[in-house]
């Protein structure tokens, strides 16, 4: 097997030489690719393919890389793909002229090419570009994993993104349809009367959220500062200000692990509307949802993981007490206090902290029991005050919040609150969590004086939502893992 390998990798170095000799050759005759500026492509492949009847026997000018090529005498064919996908080229060397063609028959799998000529139809009913001209722009010195079996290492395919993207188009249209994904959310908040926002990401206190911030240091302030973990704090005092809706779609950081759900940096969008409360919220998401699924898609019924999800119903809506009572059969209305919290806790093995209190436990629980039959889109209301810091009480009951969180596919996707905008309840809670970091907690929430100013000039009665980008793309695309929807996500660095 060592020498299989070793030959393998002696092969593949003969033939980067070839390449780099080819180069060579090239730029001594003044040939050389990487000296030409521009080429003008009038179409893609798709737009023809689709089109045919519109393009017969019309001129065109493509480009695009070389994936395949058939020599076959004085003719051959060669498979270009662009942006859209990929296209024939019939290239005969009475047509392009036999320089060029031999020119052409040296080219090698992966180079960058022009082609003009006319659409036709081959006898096996190909659309394919019939050749007058063809000009190299871009030589190719490295060797595609396609030709070696095609790119299935997932580790490869993460570092070396623009690898993947060649050789599986379907990886380019999880792209393509993520940056359509955000174009429609923009085009439905914009069309709602939201303005879009962009609030700091350097930070001198990382809120918003219950996660652990990354630390650095600006030298010319002389002070050590955050990379926001959220966008919330900053939102709201604009909504203090006066900006009724507003949003804004931006990269936040968490120093957690990663996993097929979490990368440490990643796309958050949040929301707030002023003179609104969480039901607001919850048909705004519900309405974005369906509205990004059909315009994308052109469907709201999607699959995922095999399974069929169904967007165009009423979501359900359940407390979290509810869904807790539904799937461990246990009713924490009739749970008196923190110490019966925790003995039901015991008895049913959910693993808790002393620091935990009922809230916190029927959060536990919640995790343990609910989580996993949230496939089709439920919205969970009503949670305990003790994990909402930021979340409007329930004039009903004081000891939950008016905030749900939408899951699909068992997966968070949505959180929102009826937001707090009691300063005095406010700076309650934010002594609540400091006490929490103080006896060890790293993502409990810090304490924010300006914040807590703001909300004292007075807030109106806001609702608030953030949704996770990233998490949406998945479900649209039928993406496994997050990494699977980031360019380029979090890996760590190879030593050399």
């Amino acid at each position: 097997m060592a020498d299989e390998r070793m030959q393998t990798e002696q092969d593949i170095n003969e033939l980067l030489k070839v390449r780099r000799t080819k180069l060579a050759e090239l730029q001594e005759s003044g040939k050389d690719p990487f000296q030409i500026m521009k080429y003008q492509v009038t179409n893609h492949s798709r737009d023809i393919i689709n089109d045919f009847e519109s393009f017969e026997g019309k001129k065109v000018s493509i480009a695009g890389r070389i994936m395949s090529k058939r020599i076959m005498g004085k003719a051959s064919f060669c498979n270009i793909r662009d942006l859209h996908g990929d296209i024939q080229s019939y290239v005969k060397r009475d047509d392009i002229g036999e320089e060029s063609y031999a020119e052409f028959k040296k080219y090698d799998i992966g180079d960058i090419i022009g082609v003009s000529g006319e659409i036709f139809k081959t006898h096996t009913g190909e659309v394919s570009v019939k050749a007058e001209e063809i000009v190299l722009l871009s030589k190719s010195l490295q060797i595609l994993p396609e030709k070696f079996h095609g790119l299935k290492d997932t580790d490869t395919r993460y570092r070396q993104r623009y690898i993947d993207l060649i050789v599986n188009p379907e990886v380019r249209d999880t792209f393509v349809k993520r940056s359509l994904i955000i174009r429609e959310i923009r085009k439905f908040l914009d069309g709602d009367g939201f303005i879009e926002v962009e609030t700091p990401v350097l930070v001198p206190n990382a809120g918003g959220a219950a996660a652990k911030p990354f630390f650095t240091h600006h030298n010319a302030l002389d002070q050590d500062i955050h990379l926001r973990i959220s966008l919330e704090l900053y939102l709201k005092r604009l909504i203090v200000g006066g900006l009724e809706r507003v949003y804004e779609i931006g990269r936040v950081f968490r120093n957690e692990g990663l996993s097929v759900r979490h990368n440490p940096e990643f796309t958050l969008l949040e929301l707030y509307q002023a003179y609104t409360d969480y039901f607001g919220m919850m048909d705004l998401v519900e309405n974005l949802f369906r509205t990004v699924a059909t315009k994308v898609l052109g469907t709201t019924t999607i699959s995922y993981d095999g399974v069929e999800i169904d967007l165009s119903k009423p979501f359900e809506r359940l407390t979290m007490v509810e869904a807790v009572k539904k799937y461990a059969g246990i009713d924490f209305t009739l749970v008196a206090d923190d110490d019966a919290a925790k003995a039901l806790a015991k008895e049913h093995h959910v693993a808790f902290e002393a620091r935990h209190k009922k809230g916190d436990i029927i959060n536990l629980f919640f995790e343990e029991y609910v989580e996993e039959h949230l496939v089709q889109p439920t919205f969970i209301m009503d949670h305990p005050v003790e994990i909402s810091p930021l979340a409007k009480r329930k004039p009903t009951d004081p000891n939950y919040t008016e905030r749900f969180e939408l899951f699909i596919t068992k997966r968070e996707m949505a959180n929102a609150f009826s937001e707090l905008n009691d300063p005095i309840d406010q700076r309650g809670r934010f002594e609540a969590q400091e006490a929490l970091r103080a006896a060890g907690d790293e993502e409990a929430n810090q304490l924010d004086e300006d914040f807590l100013t703001a909300l004292e000039y007075g807030m109106p009665p806001t609702g608030g939502i953030g949704i996770g980008i990233d998490r949406f793309v998945m479900l649209l695309t039928d993406s496994a893992a997050i990494r699977d929807v980031l360019l380029f996500p979090t890996m760590k660095t190879l030593e050399k």
